[in-house]
Parts: C-alpha cells; sequence; structure tokens
C-alpha cells in the first residue's frame, strides 16, 4: 500500500529524513507498521522529489530503496527545505516500471498517492473523459496515480486544496472503497488527504512532516480519517472531507 512522507521546512539533509531516524521511510520500506491489510513489504520501488532555490528535482527507481548503493552518499549531500519521498508496493496489474513510480512532477508540483483506486482503468473511464487527450498521451504511466495528479493538475484553477478534494470525492464516487492518501507539494505547502488509511503530522516551530507512520523523535499527531490536511512550514490546518461520512 505504499508509504510517504513530507517535509516543510529549514533545510535539512535528505539522509536525516529518509534514512536515518529510528523507523525511517527507508526501514518501512520492508518493515512497515500499519499496512491495513495492503501487503507486507514496499520493496518495488522508491522515489524522492525535493527543491532547492525554487527548482524541483526527482529521483526515481524501480527497485528497492535499500538495493541503491549510491543512495546513502547522495542523501547526504542533499539539503533541502522542501521534500517529499515515497517507497511503493505496486498493485496488482499495474505497470513497475520507473515511470509508474512516485513523485509525480509538473512543473512546480510535486504528487505522490498511496492506495489505489479499484476497478482501474473501466471505473475512471468518465473521469479520464474530462482530460484534454494530450495530457492523458503525456500521463508518465498507465497507472492510477498518474491519472489522479493529471485531474488535480488540470483542475489547479479552484486552487490547489479544492482540486485535491474535489478529486478524491469524484473518485470515491466512481469507484467505490478506493483508497486515496495523497500528498501535493509546490515546495510551499502541502495539501494531504487521508482516505481509508493512515497519516501523521509532526510539527516544530519552524517545520511541518506528515506521513504515513511517525518516524524519529517528536510528536506526532495522527490525522483523522477522511480529511484535508493543510500546511505550511508553520501552519497546519485539518479539515474533515465535506459531503462523505
Amino acid at each position: 500500500m505504499c508509504r510517504h512522507l513530507a517535509y516543510l521546512g529549514p533545510p535539512i539533509t535528505l539522509s536525516s529524513l529518509i534514512l536515518d531516524p529510528t523507523h525511517s521511510l527507508y526501514e518501512q520500506s520492508w518493515s512497515p507498521h500499519d499496512m491495513r491489510a495492503g501487503g507486507t513489504v514496499n520493496a518495488d520501488a522508491f522515489g524522492l522529489a525535493w527543491y532547492t532555490e525554487n527548482q524541483l528535482t526527482r529521483y526515481r527507481r524501480n527497485v528497492p530503496i535499500w538495493t541503491d548503493d549510491n543512495l546513502p552518499g547522495l542523501l547526504g549531500a542533499i539539503r533541502s527545505g522542501a521534500v517529499v519521498a515515497a517507497v511503493r508496493n505496486g498493485t496488482e496489474r499495474m505497470p513497475h516500471s520507473e515511470a509508474a513510480v512516485a513523485p509525480f512532477t509538473s512543473g512546480d508540483w510535486a504528487f505522490s498517492h498511496n492506495g489505489r483506486v479499484p476497478g482501474y482503468p473501466d471505473s475512471a473511464v468518465k473521469l479520464a473523459e474530462e482530460l484534454p487527450a494530450r495530457d492523458l498521451l503525456q500521463l508518465d504511466a498507465p497507472v492510477d496515480s498518474a491519472l489522479l495528479f493529471a485531474l488535480i493538475t488540470h483542475r489547479l484553477s479552484a486552487g490547489p486544496a479544492e482540486a485535491v478534494a474535489s478529486v478524491v470525492r469524484d473518485v470515491e464516487a466512481a469507484a467505490p472503497d478506493s483508497r486515496l492518501n495523497l500528498l501535493l507539494t509546490d515546495g510551499q505547502q502541502v495539501i494531504a488527504t487521508v482516505w481509508t488509511h493512515s497519516l501523521h503530522v509532526r510539527r516544530t516551530t519552524d517545520s511541518v512532516t506528515v506521513a504515513s507512520e511517525p518516524f524519529g523523535d517528536g510528536d506526532w499527531t495522527a490525522v483523522p480519517d477522511r480529511s484535508l490536511l493543510v500546511a505550511t512550514a508553520t501552519t497546519v490546518q485539518v479539515t474533515p472531507m465535506e459531503g462523505h461520512p
């Protein structure tokens, strides 16, 4: 069912966020605590996206994160104040190519999806019809996560929080029992949803971290299911998803 995180705050090394803490995202690739019947490990792939001087950079591989011998040195050398990272448990009958790995990016936006859309692609056909044919032809990969991101970016004119919330509502209506745990960031804010899984948030005076599972030190707070979280480095707002129990 994948694991993911997002961080906003003072620049830190990616290693101190992803590799070094107790029960880090790195460890969650082989020993997650809360998969909720969504698999047992997250060993199919991993991906990272980070911002430096307003530039978004991405690194993805379709191998277990622990098999990349270059990663510790790479992440120890990179500092960033805005990061998204994910380890993947691939959905059955979906591609396992590198292009299918989160984070997905477009312009200044980076996106991760922890979950699945039941019945995909048939269940999502009507939703896909709202997208221009060019957008569909340019999807990174024929996977539900890439389509979710395309739908969100297509609706950004309504504002990022409303774009994310409306996609969650519409996908749930089209494919009931979807797992739609989303992370979206432009390096200044994070929009996240909790939809039939888990999300936790950790705040300090100048940083916010959200993650599928708590890791490292500090006080973590569980975000209620079916909630929308909007955060900056110094603010967090959590609201129930309207129109759903």
